[in-house]
């Protein structure tokens, strides 16, 4: 029986999955004064994203050089031209006053920049598209492991890097740090807008409470958590932040999802936290204990998946419309600083949610990750069935960087049979659980206490210069029509990114019989221009492709 003293109303729960929902609908009105929101993890304002990138550009490519000669360097013969080389440009010996003009710092938006990034988008033959995607540069110092001292000491003797060739450094004085995002929706486009506009935010804002430091600087490094093993392979990284202030939010959050949620949070402890239980031990914080950017990303993850869980449980919906309550309810039990995440998601209560995969990339200098001489770090954060493919330069085979968080993965399978008590098997022999096909995702309130959570998968990978093409990132409209290889041999046959992302999408949304969404993004990596070196270049599934083509323009498919 809930409602207001003058007026009580039986509500019917008529499903488990109703009984869920109002369970953690009832725990966010009951626990509302215990419900901790720390004001510098929440983002109050959306900022504008850097959807471009910061680079250095010759003079001459924007304005005349009133230094140099009055007749344009277009205009001279062919035989006093000189090439590019790399270095700044100039005329024959005649116009050597144009050498050291400056060069000037200019904004490239990224999805204009087609040699670089592509993106694109089909709904397939569903109603509307619930896909979504981000692209830019987001505010974090650099995570990327810092290059031997060997490789950074100046040595006399030695040409400098073009200044045209790197990039400007971002406000904090390390290289900029570059986001990808793919979100598949379910349900609705609600959850995968939100995840859009607000996730990269989340990250930033975590990173700041934190006090996160630059892995560039001098004992940061190199140093890896206690216990691990360096020889084991590429290892997290440990940076500079505040111990005691992490840990004071690592277990705020750990408690508010046990409070307001249970069930499977009741024993939940993320396996990236390394501070819960630790803020109370001046040992860890007099040894300098720093934070990875692992612990960054679970954290922002699993602090994005409660704000928007939280305020669709806080909603009214169908069952409690007919309830008796007071006028400015949520004013009262909430307060003015809760009442505005009461908006995350539309008006009603939305019960969908939406898969997530996110790639960062840092550089330790400012060359960027796309130059062929550049290493760079690569960061995986990954929930659900959306997928991250890299193509190796020296093979050409596809590495998928993700896996599918499906009942049936034996991972997913092991950690959710002591909460799950139903695995159903679909018409199309999927196993589903609560009516979903994935086991992680943000969202989906009414399975949240069954351990459908927004735990990411995290993979680092350090990426030597040009030893991968290119990245790919789909959502399951691509990866459950195409095979990772049949994805990686058609980008390798485009001649830019952007025309890769698009050839994707028409081959997938042709062949396909589900008629999903389908969404590609492509960016260009150091060995892009090698692509088609690595093995059998894309001719490995190339007769299968056309076969595949043929059989979906066939007629007769349509009687089958």
């Amino acid at each position: 029986m809930i409602g207001s003293p003058a007026k009580r109303v039986s509500v019917q729960v008529r499903t488990l999955a109703d009984s869920y929902l109002y369970i953690i609908w009832s725990r966010s009105r009951r626990y509302s004064t215990k419900y901790i929101v720390p004001d510098d993890i929440r983002p109050t304002k959306r900022r504008e994203f850097h959807d471009y990138f910061v680079t250095h550009l010759p003079s001459s490519s924007l304005h005349p050089d009133s230094r140099g000669p009055l007749a344009p360097f277009h205009k001279l013969p062919r035989s006093a031209s000189v090439p590019h080389t790399g270095e700044i440009s100039h005329s024959p010996a005649a116009f050597q006053p144009s050498v050291d003009r400056d060069t000037t710092v200019v904004r490239i938006p990224l999805r204009s920049a087609k040699h670089h990034f592509g993106a694109h988008s089909s709904r397939g033959t569903r109603p509307y598209n619930e896909d979504a995607y981000q692209a830019g540069v987001i505010d974090i110092p650099a995570f990327a492991k810092r290059p031997p001292a060997s490789l950074t000491i100046k040595k006399t003797g030695t040409i400098p890097v073009p200044r045209e060739s790197r990039g400007a450094d971002s406000a904090s004085g390390d290289p900029q740090v570059f986001y990808f995002g793919i979100f598949d929706g379910h349900g609705g486009t609600e959850c995968s807008t939100f995840l859009k506009d607000w996730l990269h935010e989340y990250i930033q804002d975590t990173a700041a409470a934190f006090e996160l430091q630059s892995s560039l600087q001098q004992g940061s490094s190199g140093q890896f958590p206690r216990g691990a093993d360096p020889s084991s392979g590429a290892l997290p990284i440990v940076q500079g932040g505040n111990s005691k202030r992490i840990g004071e939010l690592e277990k705020i959050l750990v408690q508010n999802w046990k409070t307001l949620v249970g069930g499977y949070f009741k024993r939940f402890v993320p396996p990236h936290f390394t501070h819960v239980g630790k803020q109370n031990s001046t040992a860890d914080v007099d040894s300098g204990m720093g934070v990875t950017i692992e612990e960054i990303l679970e954290y922002a993850f699993l602090r994005t998946d409660l704000e928007f869980v939280s305020a669709q449980a806080a909603k009214r919906d169908d069952e409690f419309a007919k309830v008796g309550q007071p006028m400015h309810q949520d004013d009262i039990l909430y307060g003015p600083n809760r009442s505005r995440s009461l908006n995350i998601g539309g008006v009603n209560r939305f019960k969908g949610g939406s898969t997530a995969s996110v790639a960062l990339i840092s550089t330790p200098t400012p060359v960027p990750f796309w130059h062929p001489n550049a290493p760079s770090s690569l960061l995986v954060s990954h929930v659900g069935d959306t997928r991250i493919l890299l193509c190796s330069t020296l093979t050409g085979q596809a590495i998928p960087v993700t896996s599918n968080h499906h009942p049936s993965s034996p991972i997913e399978a092991s950690r959710l049979r002591r909460y799950a008590t139903t695995f159903v098997t679909d018409s199309f022999g999927e196993e589903r659980m609560s009516g979903l096909a994935n086991t992680r995702s943000f969202g989906d309130v009414q399975s949240k206490r069954i351990g459908v959570s927004a735990e990411p998968e995290i993979h680092r990978i350090e990426m030597g210069p040009a030893e991968y093409s290119f990245l790919v990132l789909m959502s399951d409209g691509v990866s459950g029509t195409l095979l990772d290889q049949e994805v990686v041999d058609i980008v390798k046959e485009a001649k830019t990114p952007d025309q890769g992302a698009s050839d994707v999408v028409k081959f997938a949304t042709e062949v396909t019989r589900e008629g999903d969404n389908a969404t590609c993004l492509v960016v260009r990596l150091g060995g892009w221009e090698r692509r088609l070196e690595g093995g059998l270049g894309s001719l490995g599934t190339k007769e299968s492709r056309e076969w595949r083509r043929q059989e979906a323009t066939d007629p007769r498919r349509s009687r089958r």
